[in-house]
């Protein structure tokens, strides 16, 4: 037996395994001795445009839009060089707005926003935590017949600059660039055809694709209505330290950004695994089972039909509970049915959607310590107490010869698909 360390929670989880398990994890590049200096360097000499110094006046006003606490953006290591340089070009912060680009997630409390921004930040700056269904947006146009409704913090600023983390996301292809205006500031009902069942079953909508993967195709669009001035987009490793910097202006900034993020994010196996231990990539995208169905979706690319999925994610903040997510699960018998696309687009729904996807592909048992095991049963999920006694139930069950797959680091990890 080998012991693998799994990101799960804040501290992590450590999961005994047979020696043969496949461990599969991105490549852990190094982080950059001066990560302060590197975002510096990109808004001086940024990856293509102009440097931020020829964007930007003395008497403009800022909007500079940060992802929120779902996202282990590392908002404390980008936000102060960003913000020094503003106000070295004579933008204080009676000038700069920060704007947490939200979604449809809730808002954050006091002490965890002076958590995510830093209380220094916090103290100094204004900030607005977005709320999709406040009624306050603006239409900026429209994007294959739907209003494109947007913060109009953000539309009204003269200089918006959108900061963000790319990683591979499971049906919008990556992360960052041009998610944090949509969804990221839009109203609920952008969102929901952004999200909408239609597009969510196209089969484009997937781990990488961006174009041609109608929900990338309708975000790119939607941005392209007001555009960012500046774009910085950052690759974090397993430490959460900076491996590199883009900036420049949308789309250009953000491909090369997806570009690099790809070379260490995708592995390949030759086949099809019976069991397979997956994550969340721990604290913050495993806070809530909403969250946690990204780590399914990672281990769907490789867990066999009527295979069995096991994951470790801590879900801190329950499913969470009173919310349409927790709603839709609890009206649907049999989850296979949560995949089915009929029906009016709601918020969550695509959620609901991926993770009825998943149940058609295999069990799915969850490890969690933020969920009683009736609402995980509610979710249509097996509750298991400890992941190794569950891997050595799973791998005894699927008989001689099982094979099991780890993916320590969940979502982070893009899994060639077998044949």
């Amino acid at each position: 037996m080998k012991e693998v360390q799994l990101s799960y929670g804040r501290h992590g989880l450590v999961a005994r395994v047979p020696d043969d398990a496949v461990v599969i994890s991105p490549t852990d590049l190094p982080g950059l001795g001066d990560e302060a200096g590197a975002v510096l360097q990109a808004l001086r000499d940024p990856t293509t445009g102009p440097p931020l110094a020829e964007l930007i006046g003395p008497r403009d006003r800022v909007a500079v839009v940060f992802p929120d606490l779902t996202r282990p953006m590392p908002n404390r290591t980008v936000l102060p060089p960003l913000l020094a340089e503003l106000a070295r070009l004579g933008v204080g912060p009676d000038r700069v707005e920060l704007l947490c680009a939200t979604g449809t997630h809730r808002q954050a409390t006091v002490g965890e926003m002076a958590e995510l921004v830093g209380p220094d930040i916090m103290e100094r700056y204004r900030i607005h935590d977005h709320q999709s269904a406040d009624g306050d947006h603006v239409e900026v146009g429209t994007v294959d017949g739907t209003p494109v409704l947007i913060d109009p913090r953000y539309v009204e600023a003269d200089v918006r600059i959108l900061t963000g983390f790319v990683e591979p996301h499971f049906f919008a292809g990556f992360s960052g660039g041009p998610k944090g205006m949509c969804p990221g500031l839009a109203a609920t009902e952008t969102i929901l055809e952004a999200h909408s069942p239609v597009r969510i079953a196209d089969r484009r909508a997937t781990w990488l694709v961006t174009e041609g993967n109608p929900v990338h195709d309708f975000v790119r669009a939607a941005a392209a209505l007001a555009p960012a001035t500046l774009s910085v987009d950052v690759a974090i490793n397993n430490q959460r330290q900076l491996t590199a910097v883009f900036a420049g202006p949308l789309p250009d900034a953000h491909r090369a950004a997806c570009v690099f993020v790809e070379k260490s994010a995708v592995q390949s196996v030759d086949r099809r695994f019976d069991v397979v231990l997956t994550t969340n990539a721990g604290y913050p995208l495993d806070r809530n089972l909403y969250q946690a169905v990204k780590g399914m979706a990672a281990a769907e690319r490789v867990v066999s039909d009527g295979g069995t999925m096991i994951v470790a994610a801590a879900c801190v903040d329950g499913i969470p509970g009173g919310g349409p997510f927790a709603r839709l699960l609890a009206s649907t018998v049999d989850g296979g049915a949560l995949a089915d696309s009929a029906g009016v687009s709601e918020p969550d729904r695509w959620q609901v959607q991926v993770l009825g996807r998943v149940l058609r592909r295999s069990d799915v048992w969850l490890c969690s310590e933020g969920l009683e095991d009736d609402e995980v049963r509610a979710a249509h999920l097996r509750p298991v107490a400890d992941v190794s006694s569950a891997v050595a139930e799973a791998l005894a069950g699927a008989g001689p010869g099982a094979r099991l797959c780890v993916l320590p680091q969940g979502p982070l990890t893009v899994v060639s698909s077998p044949g």
